[in-house]
Parts: structure tokens; sequence; C-alpha cells
């Protein structure tokens, strides 16, 4: 198995011109806790903020196979009530590396494992919010094994081409944020020509095919 590195994320500098005060825990779980925070707003003003940590890593996985198709998990998501297609993702430990969480992930929702793994985005997902920090990965080389979902997950599966997946963030049939972020990323990637070699020569594989 390979495991090749992206070029991540960006930095910037900046005051903070907020002052915590005071820190009151209201709610917390074995996946998240809710604090709310008494501050100083950067006007000097009084205020509270809410603000939710997330224990695990979000982590996904666009997994495309050797004609070019990536695997979509489709679930119903409880808290907006709504059907969903999604690449393959879950909860990582943050005490292990990502990409050993995205293995797990990729092996329990598909059964497909994977040889080569690149890194291609970390993000946070709702930052005026909360702390979760995603990171996503494309993978290829596959081989189909059996899969094990949880028992809170009633998983389907489906296969598309990547211009179709693609395709389906730009007409709004996927709107997980970290299905649209790792599928754009890798679209700039595509377009920029900064693909991993041996992916870049399945998708152009899968392109003269296609044509």
């Amino acid at each position: 198995m390979s495991v090749a590195s992206g070029d991540g994320g960006g930095g910037g500098g900046g005051l903070n011109r907020w002052t915590t005060l005071k820190i009151k825990s209201v709610y917390e779980n074995p996946w998240i806790k809710v604090d709310e925070h008494d501050v100083l707003t950067p006007a000097g003003t009084p205020g509270i903020y809410g603000v939710v940590t997330f224990k695990n890593l979000a982590i996904g996985v666009v997994p495309i196979d050797d004609r070019g198709r990536v695997t979509l998990v489709g679930q119903h998501r409880y808290a907006l009530g709504l059907y969903s297609w999604e690449i393959p993702e879950g909860g990582g430990d943050p005490q292990l590396p990502p990409v050993v969480s995205a293995q797990r992930e990729l092996r329990e929702e598909t059964g497909l494992e994977a040889t080569h793994w690149h890194d291609i985005l970390t993000m946070h997902t709702s930052n005026s919010v909360s702390t979760e920090t995603a990171h996503l990965f494309v993978a290829w080389g596959l081989t189909q094994g059996e899969a094990e979902p949880e028992e809170t997950e009633d998983l389907a599966l489906r296969t598309v081409s990547l211009a179709e997946a693609f395709a389906m963030v730009a007409d709004g049939r996927l709107t997980d944020s970290l299905t649209v972020a790792a599928l754009l990323r890798l679209q700039v990637m595509l377009l920029n020509g900064t693909l991993p070699p041996g992916l870049a020569e399945i998708l152009q594989r899968a392109d003269a095919t296609a044509g």
C-alpha cells in the first residue's frame, strides 16, 4: 500500500480580538460536547458563544476503480430527515493517522480495500460553531471484499463515473459537505494536471474508452 500527501490546507495570521471570560458545559455525549462561552466580542461588548466540540475527526474517501468509477454510499440522515448519497465517510479516532480511519471506513461501508491512498484536502466543516476537522482522501487500486456496516447503518451502494459524480455535485444531487468538497477538489486536480500519476492514467484510459 502506498500513501501520498497532497498540498494540504492554508494558514494565515491575524489578531484574536475575542476574550473568553467563562466556559460552561451544557451537554455532552460520546461524540460531541457543547459549551457556552461568556465572551467579550471584538467590539468589547459582552456576549455568549456556543461551541460544539467534536470528539472524532471527520473522514471521507473517494474510491475510484480501474474503470474510473466512483462508489457512493446512500443512507438516511436522521438530523436532516433526508436520504443522502455520499462518498464513504465517518468518524476517526484523533489518536490515529487519518488514513487508518479512512481505510477502516472504506472497508466497513463498501467492502473495498485500496492499494494507493492520497490525501487531497483538510477542511473545517463548520468553523463558526464547531471544532470539527475533516480529512479527505482519494483511493485506487481497489479490491472487493465484504462490507461490515455498523448496526446503526442501513446502507445502499451505487457506482457512477467520475464525470457523473462531478455532475451530481453541480446540479445539487449530492449535497453532503465532505462529498462536495472532495469531488470539487478532485475536479480541480484533474483540470490542473496534479492528480497522482497512477490515478491520472486510470482516468485517461476511462476517458478514452468512454469517447
